[in-house]
């Protein structure tokens, strides 16, 4: 039968190599990671002994897909005459820049927030972003996997037509794919939990912005509420998502070879544990009982 990569969004201690060596410790066919802090504007540049040892690392581990998520900072859909535009377009292009060094498959990235000035303004200043950022970085072989997420506040992604508008609105659309994430879709309002729920959200995101566009998901069960729009991860089948929900996503014959990176708390130990709970899924009897909440 067809099957998913499974990962996780592994931790960079001492190397980004490291990484992959201790996401194939505990099961990994894709590995996530960080490229620097996401929680700083600026970066040092990848060297050239950091881009040799990943790639020694990424030819010993046999890992099938690589990815990277940005910073949390940036926000391509901010003002054009605010101080974070600026910031924004020099570290998004910094982490193409990295992602293109290492030889990176996808960068995740989320589409930014409008800041109250209107989905619309919000979308066209992203846009832009975009194709600026993309004409200073040409022939670059990465692509930047647009995340969806839980529609909190003001912020982009919230709705499967903003990155429709997003990937038919820039001038290069071959440069961008979609990564969907579970939790983010499920707070935003968007059911998974049974067969006929997956059904009619799979299809609704295959009619909007069509499913050869999807290329990453992240798998993260929910900690709060079905359209609660807040982004709260919880372990495979203990929040309020459910096993259902997953044991369908990773038997999808849509989602053939594509990347699946568990982004669940407690790295250290869970990891492991999310990701063998998702492939024992694979072929596994269905429908599956919904999981109890568990306290994390």
């Amino acid at each position: 039968m067809s099957k998913p990569f499974l990962g996780a969004h592994m931790p960079t201690a001492g190397g980004v190599h490291n990484a992959l060596t201790s996401g194939r410790t505990i099961g990994c066919e894709v590995v996530q990671i960080f490229t620097a802090s996401p929680r700083q504007w600026k970066a040092n540049p990848i060297s050239d002994e950091t881009i040799a040892k990943f790639r020694v690392a990424l030819d010993a581990t046999g890992c099938r897909q690589t990815i990277a998520h940005d910073s949390y900072l940036i926000n391509l859909a901010a003002p054009p005459d605010s101080e974070i535009i600026g910031k924004s377009r020099a570290a998004f292009r910094a982490e193409l820049e990295r992602a293109e060094a290492l030889g990176l498959d996808f960068l995740v990235s989320h589409p930014g927030a409008h800041g109250g000035d209107g989905e619309e303004t919000g979308i066209a200043r992203l846009i832009e972003s975009l194709d600026i950022i993309h004409a200073e970085t040409e022939g670059f072989q990465v692509r930047t996997a647009l995340e969806t997420t839980a529609g909190q506040g003001t912020y982009l992604g919230g709705k499967f037509e903003h990155l429709a508008q997003i990937i038919h609105g820039v001038k290069n659309p071959e440069r961008l794919c979609v990564c969907l994430d579970t939790c983010h879709i499920f707070a935003a309002g968007y059911d998974i939990r049974d067969t006929q729920a997956y059904e009619e959200t799979m299809g609704l995101f295959d009619q909007i912005i069509g499913i050869d566009q999807l290329k990453v998901i992240h798998a993260n069960d929910s900690l709060k509420k079905f359209g609660s729009h807040a982004d709260r991860h919880a372990h495979i089948g203990d929040g309020e998502i459910g096993l259902t929900a997953f044991h369908l996503l990773v038997n999808d014959p849509r989602m053939h070879e594509k990347a699946i990176v568990v982004e669940t708390p407690d790295a250290e130990t869970m990891h492991e544990v999310n990701v063998k709970r998702l492939r024992d899924l694979i072929g596994a009897d269905a429908p599956l009982p919904a999981a109890p909440v568990l306290a994390l």
